[in-house]
């Protein structure tokens, strides 16, 4: 394989905005004495003005909400919280798209993001889905695909990101979801396919946002394509992670992606995968029991 050029290598580190709103993040954190995961959210919540961001973090606290007050124990399906109950002009996305430089907009660049957000814990619901949001809006993926997701949870997403189109796989219980940024990703149809013999209100949701044909049939994962790399290897970590409180040390590869190589045309080639929301958020818990992964991939025309 080629050495990348030094274009590439400095696309391969982060594209210049996002290196600005790492540094700013690091700013905050000094100045808050707060964590970076937490400074994340806050610059997010704030279109990344420091000013801003830090009169809101020093703002006397509120009341303590309804979701983060329950008991510390998984809930299921049935049980709803409200998420949308904060006043908001703004959205995840619409602060994004004010920032031209954190993705380049040529199509030469695809990155998604795939996350099993855990919305059937209720505990801290509306900080780990505020945290969630954060990596969208630090990464302004062009797809983001979601595992467990709950009513409120998708309708906190539809009022934060509305630069996203959001299809999911059902409206209640908890389902899938799949987030297209308007700007990037031209949405034509969908298809959910049921699983007749699930006991966990299982489908799979499949969006159709283009027209490839030619496609051949082999899939190859994305992870072993780069080497398996051992940073990203596991997504589900209790020895890591501690939110669901599980003693016995699991590491597990739960979430995966896998890729077509395109026609001969073109072809997508995956030149990252990073794990996101390693850091604990100020409630003391990450955004979710699992990992979510970020994959860059170049489009070569």
């Amino acid at each position: 394989m080629e050495r990348p050029s030094g274009a590439e290598a400095e696309r391969a580190d982060g594209e210049p905005e996002v290196k600005k709103r790492r540094l700013l993040c690091v700013e905050f954190a000094s100045v808050a004495r707060c964590d970076a995961a937490v400074a994340q959210c806050y610059l997010a919540e704030n279109d990344w003005e420091m000013e801003r961001a830090l009169n809101s973090f020093f703002e006397p606290p509120g009341q303590e909400s309804a979701a983060e007050s329950r008991p510390h124990a998984a809930a299921g399906p049935e049980s709803c919280v409200d998420l949308t109950n904060e006043e908001t002009t703004d959205s995840v996305s619409s602060k994004a798209s004010t920032s031209e430089g954190n993705q380049q907009e040529d199509g030469s660049v695809f990155s998604l993001i795939t996350w099993n957000v855990d919305g059937l814990d209720l505990n801290n619901l509306q900080e780990r889905a505020r945290g969630v949001c954060s990596y969208l809006t630090l990464y302004s993926p062009d797809v983001v695909f979601l595992q467990e997701v709950i009513p409120p949870y998708c309708s906190y997403l539809k009022k934060r990101a509305s630069g996203y189109e959001i299809i999911t796989g059902r409206e209640e219980g908890y389902f899938t979801a799949i987030m297209l940024k308007k700007s990037r990703v031209k949405f034509k149809s969908q298809e959910i396919i049921p699983f007749p013999n699930t006991k966990m209100m299982r489908n799979l949701l499949c969006v159709y946002v283009t027209q490839c044909g030619g496609l051949p049939s082999n899939i190859l994962d994305v992870w072993e394509f780069l080497g398996k790399p051992k940073h990203c290897q596991y997504t589900w970590d209790t020895r890591m992670n501690s939110n669901l409180g599980i003693s016995a040390a699991c590491k597990l590869r739960f979430d995966r992606i896998f890729f077509r190589t395109a026609a001969e045309s073109g072809h997508i080639v995956p030149q990252s995968l990073d794990l996101l929301g390693l850091e604990k958020l100020d409630c003391g818990r990450f955004p979710s029991d699992h990992w979510g992964l970020l994959c860059n991939l170049d489009v070569i025309l």
